[in-house]
């Protein structure tokens, strides 16, 4: 495979002061100076620092989701052959840096991550974030051997998956230390660095502790402590820490030995600075740090380095590269410092060994690994998230079990806690009959138990004196009323036209039919838009188990008719739509006139379904081209172009339910790519870039909203996501059955 000569590259950049920028920087120069004809275009993480950065970089504000959305999409027209992501906990916004998967989440082409830091007991929100980041990824990127293990056990990562490229050097000559000493002023001292952002991990108070055994037994030392106070630590503390370390210095009668250097430093006066240092120490106090980019630059100039043992000096300074003590060990620091300052020819030969080392470290090696790294990874075909690949057909049963007690489905919940306030609803428990009869994911004993459940209730919500169905019953299993509205009713009848053509039990069917032929003939004169669509999917799915049986063709028929009457009436040259506002689910509206025109055979019934769900497909894609469920904001605005939000799981079920009618109609692939769009929303390719369904709870939010996702999980949005499950895999399995593909909707 070619090399990748188009590269997006997502981290902090300079003129930002942080290790990362100044990594994101390296690399961009190595790739650059390795690979002339490359391009490389930058992404850089704007936290609202007041830097300025250069036109051709584009920006992304780290707490604002719409930027993250805006970025995803210049990659994507960018022809970027990759995207090459710098991650460290931090520099994204969102709970645990969530919102770079809104970016995830649209992009197009393969990522490769690179892991600054790594957790291995990470918090709940850490281990959500970090797994579908990882898992979204084409290939991972660690540092050390020890992050491999860690990203392999910790999140699940195949091995294959994860490749172990040690932090780039510069390529720099071993000198001596006498020119750079003299140059800082420090001619005839024996000199100690530590450098890198001031924060109480680095340990440098232990350091300072260490400090005073150092100076009794080479009074000449000077300790170099080099680098400003991390800006997130700064503008919460101000300098406290540092003032804390210089009292503490004083009290120690050390304040002279040490040379405080609190500012960012340029790449040329690091360089001098490391070159001047005679021992390079590290007294970081975290076990668990991956990377230590200062570590592989004092290495990389052949420098005798002291330190914890923590991940990466555990791995570089090992044969004899330089000397390890235990974390917080003040004695330990003391001796192995003032013995290598005392003796010459064991710093020589610990600086010598690091030096070697570290030879295939050099930034236009680390150039040289990453694209050779990169001509292993394919291009997706694949835009959706992990979710939705084929290794987990269905989603879990028990986020409808968990809503549900010995009555039927709750409506509600507060999160994913069932709220029992609001009771239940014939809705509900006609939606979860319609999975119970259609899911394969159900156990046998899970379907027979649930079955009878929902299907109880869908029977006592029948009243014999109205001739209508009740809807909605407080936890009490109190009637709330004596009929439920038209659709709620038209909902009843949808669910047992199903269940007695699909649920796998014939005595489950034979009671469908039953109370479906009792109750039929009483809704001939239901007047409301997507009532008359539920009773007309009812009666088009009994049709398929008794092809002539009069009440439901009639059914059909005049509905389709009042369907028809009102396309005509609220149609415009604008406007071609069953009513002269958007409500909600659209999509059931054409559904309904295609399911009728297959059972009844016509033509005008069939192309005002086709005609009707093509206008409404066009105006549920957004200038991203993803899916844009029409939001709830939009409903009783007449002849209005529909509005972002609240966009809720029930629109893009009903679009995948309806694409899949058009596609059983007209038999073109198309409408499997709109179906496979409206899928993606429940997955992340969305407004907010956030998956709202997940396969292995089986749960789903309840929407998104302008501010973000609505974090309750109730009956509809769950039922939602996992019937359009259902859906979705039967048309997979039809498109593939013809030999074709589908590939999602750009």
């Amino acid at each position: 495979m070619n090399d990748r000569k188009h590269i997006a590259l997502l981290g902090n950049y300079p003129p930002r002061r942080c290790g990362i920028a100044t990594f994101t920087a390296d690399t961009e120069k190595a790739l650059l100076e390795a690979f002339p004809a490359a391009r490389v275009d930058i992404v850089a993480m704007d936290d609202g620092s007041p830097v300025n950065y250069s036109d051709d970089i584009s920006l992304i504000v780290h707490d604002e989701p719409a930027s993250y959305l805006k970025a995803a999409h210049e990659i994507n027209c960018s022809g970027a052959e990759i995207l090459w992501l710098q991650h460290e906990y931090g520099i994204f916004g969102g709970s645990a840096g969530e919102y770079i998967l809104t970016l995830l989440n649209q992009i197009s082409i393969p990522v490769a991550v690179t892991m600054h830091s790594i957790l291995d007991k990470p918090d709940p929100d850490q281990r959500r974030v970090t797994k579908a980041m990882l898992t979204m990824a084409s290939q991972v990127i660690v540092m050390a051997e020890e992050g491999r293990r860690i990203i392999h056990e910790t999140y699940g990562v195949a091995q294959e998956r994860i490749a172990v490229i040690p932090h780039g050097i510069p390529d720099r000559p071993q000198d001596s230390p006498e020119a750079a000493k003299a140059r800082l002023g420090l001619g005839g001292r024996r000199t100690v660095l530590t450098f890198g952002l001031l924060s109480p991990d680095k340990g440098v108070g232990t350091m300072i502790e260490a400090l005073p055994e150092i100076v009794k037994r080479v009074p000449e030392t000077t300790y170099m402590i080099l680098g400003a106070t991390h800006p997130h630590l700064a503008n919460r503390e101000g300098e406290k820490l540092r003032d804390q370390l210089k009292a503490r210095a004083e009290e120690l009668g050390v304040a002279d030995n040490i040379m405080w250097i609190d500012r960012f430093v340029e790449f040329d006066d690091l360089m001098l600075c490391l070159s001047a240092a005679e021992v390079y120490v590290t007294p970081y106090l975290n076990p668990a740090q991956i990377t230590s980019g200062t570590l592989s630059y004092a290495a990389g100039l052949g420098r005798a380095i002291v330190s914890t043992p923590y991940v990466h000096a555990s791995e570089l300074l090992a044969d004899g590269c330089g000397i390890l003590v235990d974390f917080g060990d003040e004695k330990g620091l003391s001796t192995a410092v003032a013995r290598l300052l005392l003796d010459d020819s064991e710093r020589q030969r610990v600086g010598d060994r690091a030096y070697a080392k570290t030879r295939e470290m050099t930034w236009p090696c680390y150039a040289l690994k990453a694209m050779d790294l990169f001509r292993t990874i394919k291009p997706t075909t694949d835009i959706l998230p992990f979710q939705a690949r084929r290794s987990q057909q269905f989603a879990n049963f028990d986020a409808v079990i968990n809503m549900s007690d010995h009555t039927g489905i709750l409506q509600h919940s507060m999160f994913s806690v069932p709220n029992r306030d609001h009771g239940y609803c014939i809705d509900d428990n006609a939606r979860a009959l319609i999975l119970t009869a259609r899911s394969p994911a159900l156990t046998p004993d899970q379907r027979k138990i649930w079955t009878a459940t929902f299907a109880a209730f869908v029977q006592h919500g029948w009243n014999d004196e109205t001739k209508r169905f009740r809807n909605f019953m407080s936890y009490d299993r109190q009637w709330l009323e004596d009929q439920g509205s038209e659709d709620s009713c038209g909902r009843a009848i949808w669910a047992l036209g199903i269940t007695a053509r699909d649920h796998a039990d014939p005595v489950i069917r034979k009671w469908a039919a039953h109370l479906y032929c009792t109750v039929i003939d009483h809704f001939r004169s239901i007047e409301s838009p997507r009532a008359c669509a539920f009773l007309m999917l009812g009666a088009a799915a009994f049709c398929e188990t008794v092809p002539d049986h009069k009440s439901s063709r009639k059914m059909l028929e005049d509905h389709a008719e009042r369907l028809l009457t009102l396309l005509r009436r609220a149609s415009r040259d604008d406007w071609h739509w069953f009513e002269n506002v958007l409500a909600y689910d659209n999509c059931r509206l054409p559904e309904a006139m295609l399911r009728a025109s297959q059972i009844l055979e016509n033509r005008e019934y069939r192309q005002a379904g086709l005609s009707t769900l093509e206008w409404i497909a066009e105006r549920q894609i957004s200038e991203f081209g993803h899916f844009r469920a029409v939001g709830s904001e939009s409903f009783g605005q007449v002849y209005a172009e529909p509005q972002p939000f609240d966009q809720q799981p029930l629109e893009a079920w009903a679009m995948i339910d309806a694409c899949a009618a058009a596609l059983h109609t007209t038999g073109d692939p198309a409408w499997a790519e709109r179906a496979r769009s409206a899928f993606a929303w429940f997955l992340g390719k969305n407004d907010a870039g956030t998956p709202l369904g997940d396969m292995i709870s089986g749960n789903c939010f309840d929407g998104l909203m302008p501010a973000g996702v609505n974090r309750n999980q109730g009956a509809e949005s769950v039922l939602a996501w996992q019937l359009a499950i259902v859906t979705y895999r039967a048309i997979e399995e039809r498109v593939e059955a013809k030999g074709q593909s589908v590939v999602a909707v750009a």
